[in-house]
C-alpha cells in the first residue's frame, strides 16, 4: 500500500483526498496544513469551481503536520502530493525529491520555466518520480479525443479550437500576482497548453491577443504555428466578470474524416452539458459516445490511479511527465510575451 502525504488542504487538496479514498493501492497517511481548523478536519470553508462543498472530515488515523519539513521527513510517506500555492511548488517538490520521496504536484509544475526545468533535473538525479497533475487528459471527453488522434481512427489531425473560461475567482487571494498564482494563464489555460502539447507536439511560435490585468494576461486568444503549416490550432482562455457562469470549457477538433465537438459549463452553480462529446464523421453520421458519469471528480480518481500505477512500475504515464508540464509553462510565458509585445514569439 502506497502511503501518501498531502501538502496543502485547499480545494485541490480536498479533491485529491476524496479521490484517494476511491483509489486502490494507495492511501492518505498524512496531511500538512497551516490553517489549524482545516488541519483538525473542518473543511467547510473550502470552495472551488466544481465538485462538492467542503465539510467536516474525520481524520482519525491520519498524521497531521503544520510544517512541510515534518511531512517530508516522515519515514512512512512514499509519495508527497503537493497542493500548495503555485509559488511553493518548486521549493517543496525539490526538497521532497532530495529526501527520497516521489512527488505528485498539482499544475502548474512551477511559475517559471527555469524552476520547472530545475524540478525535472532534480528528479532525474534523485531517481524519483516527478508527476504533474494535469488532469484534463483524464476527463472522458479529452481522453477520447487524445485516443482518436493517437490511433488515427479518423485520419490525420488537422487542427482545432479550445476554450477555457472562468468567472473572477474573488475568493482567491493573489490570483493576479505573477509571483503567487500567475493569473489565468498559469492557473487555468495551462491545462489546454498541456493538452495541445500532447496532441500536436511543441509549437514553433505563438501569436496572442487579448487583455492584461497588471502584470498577467487576463483574457487571451492564441494562434499556434507548428512545423506542419497545415496544422491550424487556436485557444481562448481567461477570466470574465460574469459570476453566473463560473466555468466553461470545450473544444472543436478537426480530423481528416471527422470533427469532434464538446461544450460544458457551470451556470448558476449547476453543471450543464451544452454539447456532449459528439462525432460528426465524413459519411454524414452523428455519434455521441457514452463516456461515463460526467462527474469531474471522477477524472481525478482516474489520474491518481495512474499515479499509483506509475509508482508500482517505476515509470509515469506520458501524461504525468514533468517534461510535458515544463513545456506547458514555457508555452504560457511565450504567449504572455506575445500579448505584451503584439508580436509573434518563437519557442
Amino acid at each position: 500500500m502506497i502511503q501518501v502525504g498531502i501538502a496543502g488542504i485547499g480545494f485541490m487538496g480536498m479533491i485529491h483526498y476524496l479521490s484517494y479514498e476511491q483509489t486502490r493501492g494507495i492511501k492518505v497517511a498524512a496531511v500538512c496544513e497551516l490553517d489549524p481548523q482545516r488541519l483538525a478536519g473542518d473543511w467547510r470553508s473550502i470552495r472551488g469551481n466544481f465538485g462538492p462543498p467542503g465539510k467536516e472530515m474525520d481524520l482519525t488515523g491520519i498524521s497531521r503536520y503544520a510544517q512541510i519539513d515534518e511531512l517530508i521527513a516522515a519515514p512512512d510517506i512514499e509519495l508527497v502530493d503537493i497542493c500548495l500555492p503555485p509559488a511553493l511548488h518548486a521549493e517543496v517538490a525539490i526538497r521532497a525529491l532530495q529526501a527520497g520521496k516521489h512527488v505528485f504536484c498539482e499544475k502548474p509544475i512551477a511559475l517559471t520555466a527555469e524552476d520547472a526545468k530545475r524540478m525535472v533535473s532534480v528528479a532525474a538525479r534523485a531517481g524519483r518520480l516527478l508527476m504533474i497533475g494535469h488532469v484534463l487528459p483524464f476527463f472522458p471527453e479529452y481522453a477520447y479525443a487524445l485516443d482518436v488522434v493517437r490511433t488515427g481512427r479518423y485520419g490525420r489531425l488537422l487542427g482545432g479550437t479550445f476554450r477555457r473560461v472562468i468567472s473572477d475567482p474573488q475568493w482567491l487571494t493573489g490570483y493576479y500576482d505573477p509571483q503567487k498564482i500567475g493569473g489565468p494563464m498559469l492557473d487555468l489555460y495551462v491545462h489546454d497548453a498541456h493538452f495541445i502539447r500532447l496532441l500536436c507536439g511543441m509549437p514553433r511560435a505563438v501569436f496572442t491577443t487579448g487583455r492584461m490585468r497588471g502584470a498577467v494576461a487576463s483574457w487571451f486568444t492564441t494562434q499556434y504555428q507548428f512545423a506542419d503549416p497545415a496544422l491550424a490550432v487556436t485557444a481562448t482562455s481567461g477570466v470574465i466578470d460574469q459570476q453566473g457562469r463560473t466555468f466553461t470549457h470545450g473544444f472543436e477538433i478537426h480530423l481528416e474524416q471527422a470533427t469532434l465537438l464538446f461544450d460544458f459549463a457551470v451556470i448558476e452553480g449547476q453543471p450543464r452539458q451544452l454539447m456532449p462529446l459528439t462525432v460528426f464523421d465524413s459519411a454524414g453520421r452523428v455519434q455521441t459516445p457514452q463516456l461515463g458519469s460526467g462527474d469531474p471528480v471522477d477524472a481525478f480518481q482516474i489520474e491518481l490511479a495512474a499515479v499509483a500505477t506509475a509508482i508500482g512500475s517505476g515509470a509515469p504515464a506520458d501524461i504525468l511527465r514533468g517534461e510535458l508540464a515544463r513545456d506547458a509553462v514555457v508555452m504560457c510565458h511565450k504567449q504572455t510575451q506575445s500579448l505584451k509585445t503584439g508580436r509573434i514569439v518563437k519557442l
